[in-house]
């Protein structure tokens, strides 16, 4: 029988309503109270090894704690690789203080080192993870970081570091040479998912901690790169990644495992998740270096929208923009804007270059981009000159290669292919396409069009619009492109599974580049960087000895044959090396551009804001 709704009942409803919501308000609140208790207890742990740490200082017991200097010093205890940051906090208005806050163009996948495969996490990276040596950022040489010196064997073989006395994880657990020897077997343990640095490191016979402070590395044959590959290991702290090598997928599946010795950390060294949105690191309060960072926080946006992230700009929510050339000149003609900013216009050897990348098997089978002659068509189909002039304002240059046109890789005989509609048909004309049906479209021997996918990240808009103007230009030759706007995350699945047609990237780059990662046929393997099965043994062949010539005389010759056998395959079509144009408040300071590309971001922290500009309090 029906009952009716009663008043009792609307209050019986509100009543067991009001007692839920309370019951879980009480639940949520119990769970942030545990986790304040442990952030607490972690806290309390720390404080207490560096209170024995100074203890053992105190009693000379050789606990090999030292305290960084601070304020006015003699410059002659700061090491080279500071002298920079130091002159900074000697000019009249340094203060430390404030956040450097930035904008990603896309979400990050995971933080990890190793694992991760993008320049993003390589950024946040960069300032949690140290080095044995840096680069000056003018003359390029070699500096001491987290080594004090080192020394060379005649034969070039053997590298012996010796460590600075006092370096310390952000947990303040001590950094030694069994944390560098650690680090080396981390990396080509099989287990780990790191066969992009194995690819390096492989060249490495071992690394063996001869003490606390020295450590040597033995290399399995001359490598012109030597000094750099053993001085740019990222150290990782044992005691924090071991665990992981007895569950080595629980590391590989990870998202945000990041603990350094560098300036900077995360609030949580195994809590970060891509679902936060952002990404902030605190200053590591035990930082070991003469010279602290100036920034409390550093802190990235994830704004994948151009729009959206010029917006963010203008409003001062974010301290940095890279303009697109479309905008450049107008923003610079905005007297708002120009109020309170500053520009740099430059072109790093290491902001590398784009390119389309065509893939040579799919499925197990060569795919029609495995013709070297369609290769070459397509690159004489690729009008680069118009892409430069229309979309990139001129703010840019064609790519030859991967090689950097003012390195002396590069063959000065060889220039861009320019557009050649004729040449272009012509060869695939050899390759077997033609129009057998009188509809426009080219078709294969079995008469299959010649259409494929291009792969490219949805929220580039310059990258959006190169994608259509060569669908129009590839339309002439009767070649049917079909743009594949992608997410980030979807992009870097399909570059892992190799399973696109062609795509549209970019490397960084640097000032001597080794391409063994990228075109080595041995790189092909799952997770290698060779994602397109390009294979050529004269090339390989030409990769080893050049990477095996330690004098720069006999090695130059041999990587520019290597750089004319990529021109003739074309296993990319090198797109373009473009300039940054580069916003930035008012509020930095001590901004340059040096051979490396502007100092902001570089470690360790030049930039800084003073007091009576800074806007964020801690």
């Amino acid at each position: 029988m029906a009952r009716r709704f009663t008043v009792k009942d609307f209050f019986l409803i509100l009543f067991l309503s009001l007692l839920a919501l309370l019951i879980l308000l009480t639940m949520y609140m119990v769970d942030r109270q545990w986790l304040k208790l442990a952030e607490m207890e972690q806290t309390l742990t720390e404080q207490a090894r560096d209170l024995r740490g100074l203890r053992d200082l105190l009693r000379g017991t050789g606990g090999g704690l030292t305290l960084a200097p601070m304020g006015n010093q003699d410059t002659a205890i700061i090491p080279p690789a500071f002298q920079r940051a130091y002159a900074a906090t000697q000019q009249p208005d340094y203060h430390p203080g404030d956040w450097f806050v930035q904008a990603f163009g896309a979400g990050l996948t995971t933080l990890t080192p190793l694992v991760s495969t993008d320049a993003y996490a390589a950024e946040v990276q960069g300032y949690i993870l140290e080095s044995l040596l840096t680069r000056h950022p003018e003359t390029l040489d070699w500096q001491g970081l987290l080594a004090r010196d080192w020394e060379v064997s005649e034969d070039g073989l053997v590298f012996r570091f010796h460590l600075r006395e006092g370096l310390t994880f952000s947990d303040g657990e001590p950094l030694t040479a069994e944390d560098v020897a650690f680090s080396f077997a981390f990396i080509m343990n099989p287990a780990i998912a790191a066969p992009r640095e194995r690819a390096y490191y492989e060249k490495i016979e071992r690394v063996t901690a001869l003490g606390p402070y020295q450590v040597e590395f033995k290399f399995k044959e001359p490598y012109f790169n030597s000094l750099a590959l053993a001085g740019g290991l990222a150290i990782l702290a044992e005691h924090f990644y071991e665990p992981y090598l007895e569950k080595p997928e629980k590391f590989n599946q990870s998202k945000g495992l990041l603990l350094g010795s560098g300036p900077y950390r995360l609030p949580d060294p195994k809590g970060w998740t891509p679902d936060q949105g952002l990404v902030e690191l605190e200053r590591n309060p035990r930082y070991w270096g003469p010279v602290q960072p100036s920034f409390d926080k550093l802190l990235w946006k994830v704004i994948a929208n151009d729009s959206a992230r010029l917006t963010t700009f203008r409003n001062g929510d974010i301290d940095i923009y890279s303009a697109r050339p479309l905008e450049y000149q107008k923003l610079r003609e905005d007297q708002a804007l120009a109020a309170r900013t500053q520009h740099f216009e430059y072109r790093s050897p290491a902001a590398g270059y784009s390119y389309i990348a065509w893939n040579q098997e799919r499925n197990g089978k060569p795919t029609r981009f495995a013709d070297r002659r369609v290769r070459q068509a397509m690159t004489f189909l690729t009008d680069r000159a118009s892409m430069i002039e229309q979309i990139m304002l001129g703010h840019g240059e064609a790519a030859v290669s991967p090689f950097n046109p003012d390195s002396p890789q590069h063959d000065s005989t060889l220039t861009p292919r320019p557009f050649d509609l004729a040449k272009a048909k012509t060869l695939l004309a050899q390759a077997g396409y033609a129009d057998r049906d009188g509809d426009g479209v080219l078709e294969d021997a079995n008469h299959q069009p010649f259409r494929f996918e291009l792969v490219f990240f949805q929220d580039a808009d310059d990258t959006r619009r190169q994608v259509l103007f060569l669908k129009d230009l590839y339309a002439r030759a009767g070649i049917l492109l079909e743009p594949k706007p992608t997410e980030w995350s979807v992009m870097l699945d399909q570059i892992s599974k190799k399973n696109f047609d062609a795509i549209t990237l970019g490397w960084t780059s640097g000032v001597e580049i080794d391409i063994y990662q990228m075109f080595h046929s041995s790189q092909t393997v799952a997770g290698g960087d060779n994602f397109i099965a390009y294979q050529n043994p004269e090339l390989d062949e030409l990769i080893e000895k050049a990477r095996a010539t330690v004098d720069e005389t006999e090695r130059m010759p041999l990587w520019r044959a290597c750089e004319r056998i990529l021109y003739e395959d074309q296993p990319y079509t090198f797109l373009m090396r473009r300039k940054s144009l580069v916003f930035v408040d008012q509020r930095m300071h001590n901004l340059g551009i040096t051979r490396l590309g502007l100092n902001l971001g570089m470690t360790p922290v030049e930039a800084y804001v003073p007091e009576s500009k800074q806007k964020y309090t801690y």
